[in-house]
């Protein structure tokens, strides 16, 4: 039987289809509703001229209207390609050309951002109301292969220009197989939002194991407990500054009984915050998860080693292998791999060699076998599990109007691994005006607020490589944690 994401909703709907699908706030939608409204939408795409293989591009912010979008798209054998929902226009409008999609689906509040866009545009409203009037016939794609991609998610390059990271239904339903195993009658609650590839996984998951995902769509502590309690779940995966503002404002008198999992990951996890978690939640167990968009999951450190190895990201998750390669980079394999870059061969062989992936991460084993994360090898930095690449964030900054010279680097933080940080040489006599505030402001328009500064030194030069002039980041990041 091929892995195909349509057989997923189709076969949850057959056997339990009046259990919760997904929730959000008051919305419930069912594995019935949600599999009879895929079909009717799959007929609408295709009478928008969507066929096998054509990029569709989604532009929302998270709702339960999405996920009959993204079941239909899979059914008829396209891509589908979510943008980051906190774009600006212009921002968005080169990354989804990138992809050269066949139609861009648009909520009400994107939907208007995206007038003058050389591409046929359908809102929501207008999506759904086409669906409404299509047949209600099961639909499929006879040519459609497992090993078809399914999604491409946009993540930065180092250069700055955006890679979409390909994804076959093979590699998607593999990665679902382990997102709710061992949890027969639990349930999750997902703070990632649905341009985001962690939010699609768990919500696969949840789809493979034919049981709910709880969606909140803010990182307000009440509200991520508040969905805990409500629907007795029994997992919760939070970043790690997610995590810290959680316990920071306490539990809140929510009745967490029925939770089971209090998991986090990242490459950087500060064992202070696991050790918290702990101690708030002790009826729970914690995992911690190393993986990416491009590879799936990497690592994870049990329960069992969570305390007696701080710092750690744990050892191979299941079918996985990970090794260091000469440099030290954290090189992974499995059957999770991506398929590539979309339409970037250089990008995917410098990324994918002799069937490992290449992390860009640095690593080191300890004599049990138990992987930390070092430091970068490439110029990108992750802050908050999301990627940026610094290229791109001076690109923003450059035409400021008091900015001489910038060079962005990231600098370790416990909350967020690291920080977006912007070193300025001034314009003589305007140092005044830069500060993370204005910075920010100045890259409103252009770049995703992860993108934007956090903090801002101000140099009297940029340190170089004397023979080409290029800047010379890791320096700078030592003389900044220096003082």
């Amino acid at each position: 039987m091929a892995l195909l994401i349509g057989d997923l909703v189709r076969s949850a709907a057959a056997a339990a289809p009046e259990t919760a699908a997904a929730t959000l706030g008051d919305g419930v939608l069912t594995y019935a509703a949600l599999d009879a409204r895929a079909d009717r939408i799959a007929h609408a795409l295709r009478g928008l001229g969507v066929g096998h293989r054509d990029r569709v591009v989604w532009w929302g912010e998270t709702g339960l209207d999405a996920l009959p979008i993204f079941a239909a798209v899979a059914r008829i054998g396209a891509v589908f390609a979510p943008l980051n929902a906190r774009y600006g226009a212009e921002e968005a409008e080169r990354v989804a050309g990138y992809a050269r999609p066949t139609l861009v689906i648009a909520d009400a509040t994107h939907a208007p951002m995206t007038e003058g866009w050389d591409v046929t545009v359908v809102d929501h409203v207008g999506l759904h109301a086409r669906a409404e009037a299509a047949a209600t016939t099961p639909t499929d794609e006879p040519r459609l292969d497992e090993r078809d991609p399914h999604v491409l998610f946009f993540t930065s390059g180092s250069t700055g220009r955006p890679k979409g990271v390909v994804l076959s239904h093979r590699v998607n339903r593999l990665r679902a197989m382990g997102g709710m195993a061992g949890d027969p009658d639990g349930s999750t609650v997902c703070m990632f939002p649905l341009f985001h590839m962690a939010g699609w996984t768990m919500a696969m998951g949840a789809f493979h194991a034919r049981r709910p995902i709880h969606f909140v769509t803010s990182g307000d502590p009440d509200d991520l407990l508040g969905t805990v309690a409500r629907h007795r779940a029994t997992r919760l995966y939070l970043i790690p500054a997610v995590w810290k503002r959680v316990l920071d404002a306490g539990l809140g008198g929510h009745d967490l009984s029925r939770l089971r999992n209090a998991d986090t990951g990242t490459s950087a996890t500060p064992p202070e915050l696991i050790a918290a978690i702990r101690a708030a939640l002790p009826h729970t167990t914690t995992t911690v998860i190393y993986g990416s968009t491009e590879a799936g999951p990497g690592t994870l450190l049990h329960p069992s080693a969570v305390l007696r190895k701080p710092g750690s990201v744990g050892r191979a998750a299941p079918g996985v292998m990970v090794r260091l390669d000469e440099r030290g980079e954290v090189c992974v394999t499995s059957d999770y791999l991506m398929d590539g870059y979309f339409e970037q061969p250089d990008a995917t062989a410098e990324a994918l060699r002799n069937g490992w992936y290449h992390t860009g991460d640095l690593g080191a084993f300890d004599d049990e076998g138990y992987l930390s994360i070092v430091g970068r090898a490439r110029d990108v930095l992750r802050t908050g599990g999301e990627t940026v690449a610094p290229l791109e964030v001076e690109d923003a900054l450059r035409d400021h109007p008091a900015v001489a010279d910038v060079a962005v680097v990231g600098i370790p933080d416990a909350e967020w691994g690291e920080i977006v940080c912007a070193v300025v040489v001034a314009v003589p006599g305007r140092a005044a005006e830069v500060d993370v505030d204005g910075l920010r402001a100045h890259c409103r328009d252009r770049l995703a607020p992860f993108k934007h500064p956090r903090r801002v030194a101000l140099v009297d030069e940029l340190p170089r490589t004397p023979a080409t002039g290029q800047i010379q980041r890791t320096l700078i990041v030592e003389r900044l944690i220096g003082g």
